[in-house]
Order: structure tokens, then sequence, then C-alpha cells
């Protein structure tokens, strides 16, 4: 009986300490916003494995699609391969883009022929399309609620 009242209190006690590191946890947990997810892209259609690719994603159109102008952005680089997979995690619900360049020769910038036209691979939300330039914020921007979210990015190539 003394050894059964042992390990019923041994467990009871391991049960009150859960219960207290859960309750601590939730506390702590409280401090994080609300609603803020993870955006989960895989980018396709990779010429190559050289390089790396690097995404941005931002909420500020005059920021997109480099992100340079916006300290709040999420940032991203990886090495390149067959497929690529990016996680955005604690992203809060807004209106975001996402930009992704492959930089082959991973030497930082897109590099480019002529002065003009992207020699490097890129890709956009919603699959937005060049027109004379990068495209807008707008055509590539997508509302984000704070759920987990799921994409696709087709890399695209002009050379």
């Amino acid at each position: 009986m003394q050894h059964r009242s042992r390990i019923v209190g041994a467990v009871g006690m391991s049960w009150s300490k859960t219960l207290i590191l859960t309750a601590a946890a939730s506390t702590l947990g409280a401090a994080t916003p609300l609603n803020h997810g993870e955006i989960a892209v895989t980018v396709t259609d990779l010429r190559n494995a050289k390089g790396v690719v690097h995404a941005c994603m931002t909420t500020d159109p005059k920021a997109f699609p480099d992100c340079d102008k916006d300290p709040q952005s999420f940032r991203q680089t990886v090495p390149a391969a067959d497929q690529v997979h990016l996680m955005f995690r604690n992203v809060a619900p807004g209106h975001y883009a996402i930009s992704l360049l492959h930089d082959e020769n991973d030497n930082g910038r897109a590099d480019r022929v002529m002065g003009m036209m992207p020699k490097e691979g890129f890709g956009f939300s919603r699959d937005a399309k060049l027109r004379m330039g990068p495209p807008s914020f707008q055509s590539a921007a997508f509302d984000f609620d704070g759920s987990a979210r799921v994409m696709n990015i087709r890399m695209r190539y002009l050379f």
C-alpha cells in the first residue's frame, strides 16, 4: 500500500507540475500577438541548383519588389535546388506581396542584360507578370488573415 501511494503521489505531483507549466506557457503565449500565422511557399521551375534564392515579403507598395525600404519586411535566402521551400513565420494579418530572385552566381544582386532585362530568374506571388519592368505591388499582393497559408510561386527566366 505504501508503495502504491508513493506512485500516486509522484504521478499527482508530476501532473500538478504539468498544469503549472501549461498555465505559465499560456500566460507567456498571451504576450505573443494573436492571429499571427505562417505562410509556406514552394518555389518551382528553377532552371538549375546554382546559387541561392532570395525572397522578400512586404506590406509596403513603395518597398516592392526588393524590400530595401521596408525594415519590417520578411526576408530569406536559401540554397537553390530543384524545388525550394520557404516558411515565413509569425506573420500578422495584412496585405502582402512576395518577390523572388534566383541569384545563380550568388553575388547578392539581380544581374541584367544590357543593364535592363533580368538575366537571372524571378518570381512573384499571384504569378504577377512583368510589364516593361517589375509588376506592381497590387498585381502581386494577396490578403493574409493570420491562418496558415500555402502557396506556389513559379520561377521565370527571360534568357
